[in-house]
């Protein structure tokens, strides 16, 4: 096999790859070995029939598209490595020579790593984080652990009530005419969980088991239901059984339950630290992600467009993983929130070109100040991991195999120049001010600035990006790891 490198505008490439036609010929082999047994010409028992004879009456070109598949799913991560450029999407193949008996050609066109012209990365601007764990604080987590522990019991000798857990029977009505989905049985609800339209569950407070009650709402006017939305709607409700929620008595016995201490101001000294510890590391985050957005936005990158499509897609699949370790395939959650594909690639657009950016920039200050990754680092990340999936280091090791291993020391070290970036950041306080105050503040701020030494920026070189997959939900934690290869 023999790559060459065409290098095109915007940080893309066209990798041209020849592979012997000898090799063309085994593929060739082998994916008629693959289909014979489906295939029966007149004459022949099925499975028997000669190649040249199943060429000859289905064309010469009738294993091609096998034997191609084949040659460059073999080849092209080959030539990938091969060819010494740092590839950041999934390649665009085109077949450009097939033929028996001369070598099989075919390019690939893909996405280098762009250029980035770092921008100031010590004494970024980050707001300082409260970090302080209240009172209010501590009886907020004891309240929920309280709540994990309590005891589900009937009731019958009173009224509905908020937070009771009630069992109920509804029929809803729009201009006196049962609708479509508006009806329930032994339904499950809690009061005030806000399961149902907005004031629904507020008029079943004072419902009396076994007796009827009328539900008057309207449906917000954006309700998934077209047909509903900004209707005026009665419910007829029975609740047909009760139940509350009882708490264990705050005491020693409720602590030596929960925790490993066995008095209670034990269990909520143990319940403030590990709240300080919660605020700390959401602190450092808040300050990292506000860090690396600096850097970003002072700092000039221009994104391939392959390379986005890849992180793009990359989230998407990743997401529906998610779904489907919740019982849920993609078909089926874009069914069931009305969406497409193509929408959420758009919807995810963004998230994609800000994980790509925040690798970038923070590998050039990995460069830039020379940080490294340590084996024993990594041997205590691999520890880490075998410890959670309970399993040898040295197995880990082997099913990450030497790529994955080099990609693991590279996050390490992207993860590092992050919390660099944050220690060298100056904290500015939450805090009200005047904006002659705020414009003497920042001049103080740029004078000292001026002191230090700018690192140099290259010019810009490449620019936007294109299609994406996607999904969903809250925004993630802010990711370092971004496409390294193309996948085979």
């Amino acid at each position: 096999m023999s790559v060459q490198v065409e290098k095109l505008e915007k940080s893309m490439a066209k990798l041209t790859i020849e592979v012997p036609a000898e090799e063309l010929e085994k593929a060739i082999q082998n994916a008629y070995n693959k289909d014979k047994n489906k295939i029966q010409l007149p004459g022949f028992r099925k499975g028997k029939a000669p190649r040249k004879m199943i060429e000859r009456m289905y064309g010469v070109g009738v294993f091609y598209e096998d034997a191609a598949n084949e040659l460059i799913n073999n080849e092209y991560p080959k030539a990938a490595d091969e060819c010494g450029e740092s590839i950041v999407s999934n390649p665009k193949i085109e077949v450009v020579q097939i033929e028996s008996g001369k070598p099989f050609i075919f390019t690939a066109e893909v996405a280098l790593k762009p250029p980035v012209g770092l921008g100031k990365y010590k004494g970024i601007k980050v707001s300082k984080q409260d970090t302080e764990v209240t009172d209010a604080d501590i009886d907020a987590e004891i309240k929920a652990e309280l709540n994990k522990n309590a005891r589900v019991v009937d009731v019958t000798d009173r009224a509905v009530k908020m937070d009771d857990q009630i069992t109920l029977d509804f029929e809803g009505f729009v201009d006196d005419k049962a609708f479509e989905g508006g009806k329930g049985t032994d339904y499950p609800l809690t009061i005030g969980s806000g399961s149902f339209i907005p004031g629904f569950e507020d008029q079943l407070v004072g419902a009396e088991i076994g007796k009827e009650v009328e539900v008057n709402v309207t449906f917000p006017e954006e309700y998934q239901e077209k047909s509903l939305a900004g209707k005026a709607a009665v419910f007829k409700c029975t609740v047909k059984g009760i139940k509350e929620k009882q708490l264990p008595e705050l005491n020693d016995e409720f602590a030596s339950n929960v925790s490993e201490f066995e008095t209670l101001a034990e269990y909520k000294e143990s319940v403030k630290k590990k709240l300080e510890d919660r605020k700390n590391a959401e602190a450092k985050a808040k300050k990292e992600d506000e860090a690396v957005k600096a850097l970003i936005d002072d700092s000039e990158i221009e994104l391939p467009e392959a390379m986005v499509e890849t992180q793009q897609r990359q989230i998407v699949n990743d997401f529906a993983q998610r779904m489907q370790y919740q019982g849920l395939t993609m078909e089926q959650y874009l069914q069931y929130t009305g969406t497409t594909a193509e929408k959420m690639l758009e919807q995810v657009r963004p998230q994609a070109e800000e994980r790509i950016k925040s690798r970038l920039v923070l590998e050039e200050v990995a460069k830039a100040e020379n940080i490294e990754v340590s084996d024993d680092e990594v041997n205590a990340e691999l520890q880490k991991m075998a410890d959670q999936y309970q399993m040898e280091v040295e197995k880990v090791k082997e099913i990450l195999g030497e790529s994955q291993l080099k990609t693991l020391r590279e996050d390490l070290a992207v993860s590092k120049a992050a919390e660099f970036i944050v220690e060298n950041a100056k904290e500015s306080a939450a805090r009200k001010t005047t904006k002659k105050a705020a414009e003497k503040a920042d001049d103080a701020d740029d004078a000292e600035a001026a002191t230090e030494e700018k690192p140099k920026r290259t010019r810009k070189t490449t620019k936007k990006a294109d299609d994406a997959e996607a999904a969903t939900e809250e925004k993630p934690k802010r990711t370092r790891k971004t496409t390294k290869k193309t996948e085979e």
